[in-house]
């Protein structure tokens, strides 16, 4: 499986970006059977979870820190999953990966809020 993320950049405080993460390559499973998700990382944190999504797309999870500001969708037809970051604040600042069936990674994509 190759997941590509696209989106990142460089965004003032309270600027928004969206995400993308193109799926191919799925052998024996399909992109709308496989749970996706977004992870973030910074220099000497661990990786964390900040959304995830169920295959159907109608339920997704949040941590604390971006409910209300970011939104995680999919599109099936597509093999892609999008998060949505509204009101990007500095402590977003991380590399951006996207996880399929909590098996598969994507590259990483940097994205940096600052003024």
């Amino acid at each position: 499986v190759q997941l590509v993320e696209s989106g990142g950049g460089l965004v003032q405080p309270g600027g928004s970006l969206r995400l993308s993460c193109k799926a191919s390559g799925f052998t024996g499973f399909t992109f709308s059977s496989a749970e996706m998700a977004w992870y973030r990382q910074t220099p000497g944190k661990g990786r964390e979870m900040v959304a995830n999504i169920n295959r159907f797309g109608w339920r997704a999870d949040y941590i604390d820190s971006v409910k209300g500001r970011f939104a995680i969708s999919r599109d099936n037809a597509k093999n892609t999953v999008y998060l949505q970051m509204n009101n990007l604040k500095p402590e977003d600042t991380a590399v951006y990966y996207c996880n399929a069936a909590s098996r598969f990674w994507g590259q990483g994509t940097q994205v940096t809020v600052s003024s």
